[in-house]
């Protein structure tokens, strides 16, 4: 079959790689109809180079129709439709009947000390093979895979498999009062989604906050206040207390997370990973700073006291400081971590109807062909013709 895999810092192709086959009774081979390109896919074509092998298959938000089942999956039979979550889950160990499946018991990869494997994203994740290919092997496949219903477009459903979920985790744990405010530091595809989602669950004061011109366009026509950061610069904390009431939103959401764009500091120190062996450089990176830190900063300092910050942006460093005192001082309320897909599909999947409330028919800015997924790395990390959302189709 046909698969994207990584090949080093910005290089990544299109290689012909063995299918997939079944390898417990319990596993599915999906047949990939769609697979969305993540702003964390960037991470993999960036940074997180030390934690990859040449030739893994990236990916962790596909759908597509069941091809085959083993012999003990009850649940789905072969066409079945099916989103894939990116969390790889078994649906039943303690922290899956909790709802946190990016913690599960079964896969959390204890070597390296982090939670729940996923699709296609790293040793430190599992080094599963990932959903930018024509097929995938999906385990537990009686509770993993969502099934969906047959008719609507792909674009209706793909976006359950990551987007969704995550933006929908990121306006819980904000937690915003009834008629309180939140501010989304971030407008990329789960900012924008967050944007969309608090609006739907009846936050009337959401501010966005972006610098690329296209982005802050999109969300504006959703009718979402919206603040350039580069327009505003130093002043943009204020202009935040300005619009609501003088001391800061209820929340914030950060959905920026490691980017260094803005960040030399930051910039330097992940370029210099790409220099170091791999083997000294993955140590590097868990015990060095390697993050741009200003979006989080930039939470604590708007924010009101006693306010929540909800952290969905994607960091990686592991010495990089945080001010604790104002933390503390602030009586912030910090949330955080991978989206449990599971957990908040039920409450998302009566929104994918006839009147898409959440507009995911339209959500996708491309949608390109496998084959050219190199070229749509290289446009959505230069943030080039308005790319916000990319969907590859195999």
């Amino acid at each position: 079959m046909k698969a994207l895999t990584w090949h080093g810092r910005r290089d990544v192709r299109v290689d012909t790689v063995p299918d997939p086959v079944i390898a417990d009774p319990t596993d599915v081979v999906v047949e990939i109809t769609s697979t969305g390109l993540c702003g964390s896919d960037l991470h993999l074509y960036e940074v997180l180079g030390p934690f990859l092998e040449e030739g893994d298959i990236l990916g962790h938000e596909p759908m597509g129709v069941v091809a085959e089942i083993g012999s003990e999956v009850t649940e789905l039979a072969v066409g079945d439709r099916v989103v894939v979550p990116f969390n790889v889950s078994c649906g039943t160990c303690g922290m899956c009947g909790q709802g946190l499946q990016s913690q599960c018991e079964t896969t959390q990869v204890r070597a390296q000390g982090t939670g729940a494997a996923l699709f296609g994203y790293t040793k430190l994740y599992g080094q599963v093979p990932g959903g930018q290919a024509e097929y995938l092997r999906v385990p537990f496949g009686n509770t993993l895979p969502i099934k969906v219903p047959d008719g609507p477009p792909d674009d209706r459903f793909v976006f359950l498999s990551d987007v969704l979920p995550t933006a929908w985790q990121a306006v819980e744990y904000a937690a915003v009062p009834p008629g309180g405010s939140l501010v989304v530091l971030g407008l990329g595809p789960i900012g924008d989604m967050a944007c969309r989602i608090a609006r739907h669950r009846g936050v009337e004061d959401v501010i966005g906050v972006d610098l690329v011109p296209e982005r802050l366009q999109r969300v504006a026509a959703r009718g979402i206040d919206v603040l350039n950061t580069r327009a505003l610069g130093s002043g943009l904390a204020d202009e935040i207390r300005s619009r609501t009431g003088g001391r800061g939103p209820d929340a914030v959401i950060d959905a920026v997370g490691m980017e260094a764009h803005g960040s030399p500091v930051a910039e330097v120190a992940q370029k210099a990973t790409g220099l170091l062996p791999d083997r000294i450089a993955a140590g590097f990176m868990k015990t060095a700073g390697v993050d741009r830190l200003h979006a989080l900063r930039t939470a604590i300092d708007v924010v009101r006291r006693g306010g929540t910050i909800s952290v969905v942006g994607v960091y990686g460093g592991m010495a990089d400081p945080l001010p604790m005192l104002t933390l503390f001082d602030k009586q912030i309320q910090l949330r955080m971590g991978q989206a449990n897909v599971l957990r908040w599909a039920p409450e998302i999947l009566p929104l994918l109807t006839d009147d898409d409330p959440l507009g995911v028919d339209g959500f996708a800015t491309h949608r390109m062909p496998l084959d050219q997924a190199p070229e749509a790395y290289e446009m959505f990390q230069k943030k080039r013709d308005g790319a916000v959302k990319v969907l590859l189709r195999p």
